[in-house]
């Protein structure tokens, strides 16, 4: 089984079939022609796959991200970003990288970071004298932190695999990676604005603009604290954290900034709907194909090969890190982590690895993935909402991916960096 259902996976993906149509179709192929199991069970795995309570909360974080965007928040938290860099050598490069910090702490998707915040900052970037490529791959690689602060959804989708972790120590692990990240791209920006001498456009802002431009920011910004809180103090679930920011987007957007009108909720809706149902879709299938490597034993037997091999922690999650990298070259996150998890985590585990460690090691490279070539998501979503040719985006890249690799290693060598804030969280 197992064979059939790599070669057809792969050959699927070569004469460009979707992800989750090549998971279903190669699910089913094995069962079809390399077990006595009837067909059904594919289907009723892909059922099982999207029965879990936890996993409601991906579409409701995506109707809040679309609110978030038709409402004026997003435009809110760009000119919050910009009154403290927009004066500096880069400072539009700075904010940038500071919007999509603070709009990752309410979508949790690196695809609604690109689409709303980042394309708006490429066109305003451009306008103010930076090449466009180079506005458009430091938004891709700026979106990349949007999976990482919480809330996020892959990381209630990898609670979901993993008993040692909740979805609440998830998310506190990712707060200090994520800013790290922040810090990382701020440097590379740093450093490609003094060599190509990209000056600063914006005026430093008066004391009394900052403060007003603050206090619009503040109800945005009031919903990261919602999420978390509510979740560390027990007040609600992840699941009804996701509600929660709905109704709250619906608030500002409609009675706060008064940019939420009742004839864009259809459009807002639809647009949720159809990437909550593309999400759900891969899910689905994703669960099918795992089904198939669990009933064949591919993780017990990898986890005793790699056992026997008495790898240290530390070469281990270097091997981890190459495979996740070469992974997320070719596969989207979410599949990645329905896939890949169920056999890593185990053996991580067995070495004594921290889970929080693994899991923020697992998510962020699987997240990197999104902007390398040949299948990143982002480099596309960039490209088709601003007009850009993907190759341009490829050749700007190397200094932000520098700066993911840091923040990796950093993360592979420093367990604490992951694990220190869940453990004082008391997860």
């Amino acid at each position: 089984m197992v064979t059939i259902l790599f070669i057809s996976f792969f050959g699927l993906l070569v004469i460009g079939v979707p992800v989750a149509f090549s998971l279903a179709i190669s699910a089913a192929l094995a069962v079809l022609f390399g077990s006595s199991y009837p067909m059904l069970v594919v289907i009723k795995e892909m059922f099982s796959g999207l029965d879990s309570f936890p996993l409601m909360a991906v579409p409701f974080f995506i109707l809040a991200a679309e609110l978030m965007t038709g409402g004026a928040m997003t435009i809110v938290l760009l000119r919050f970003a910009s009154q403290f860099v927009g004066h500096l050598r880069g400072g539009l490069g700075y904010a940038n990288v500071l919007s999509s910090t603070m709009f990752a702490g309410i979508s949790g998707s690196a695809l609604a970071d690109a689409a709303g915040p980042g394309a708006m900052m490429v066109r305003m970037m451009e306008r103010s004298g930076y090449d466009k490529s180079y506005a458009g791959a430091l938004t891709a690689s700026s979106a990349v932190i949007g999976p990482i602060i919480p809330p996020s959804i892959i990381m209630i989708l990898y609670a979901m695999q993993v008993n040692e972790v909740s979805v609440g120590g998830l998310f506190m692990a990712g707060i200090l990676p994520g800013l790290l990240m922040t810090v990382m791209l701020c440097a590379a920006n740093w450093h490609v604005c003094r060599r190509r001498g990209y000056r600063a456009s914006e005026p430093r802002p008066s004391f009394p603009e900052m403060v007003r431009t603050t206090v619009m920011a503040i109800p945005a910004l009031v919903l990261v604290g919602i999420i978390i809180g509510g979740i560390r103090g027990g007040v609600f679930t992840p699941t009804e954290a996701s509600v929660v920011a709905v109704f709250y987007a619906l608030l500002c957007g409609g009675f706060v900034y008064r940019s939420l009108k009742p004839r864009d909720l259809p459009a807002i809706v639809l647009r949720a709907a159809l990437v909550s149902v593309s999400v759900l879709l891969i899910l689905a299938a994703a669960r099918a194909f795992a089904w198939v490597l669990i009933i064949e034993s591919v993780p017990q037997t990898l986890a005793e090969l790699i056992t026997a091999w008495n790898l240290s922690p530390i070469v281990f999650l270097l091997a981890v890190n190459l495979l996740l990298i070469l992974f997320g070259m070719f596969m989207d996150p979410l599949p990645g982590v329905m896939v890949l998890v169920p056999i890593l985590s185990p053996i991580a585990l067995s070495l004594g690895i921290d889970p929080f460690q693994f899991a923020m090691i697992v998510i962020v490279n699987l997240t990197i993935g999104l902007v390398t070539p040949p299948v990143g998501a982002l480099l596309f979503v960039i490209s088709s909402t601003v007009k850009l040719d993907v190759g341009e985006l490829v050749r700007e890249m190397p200094p932000f991916m520098i700066a993911h690799l840091i923040v990796l290693m950093l993360l592979t060598l420093a367990p604490a960096l992951s694990s220190w804030l869940p453990q004082a969280s008391g997860f």
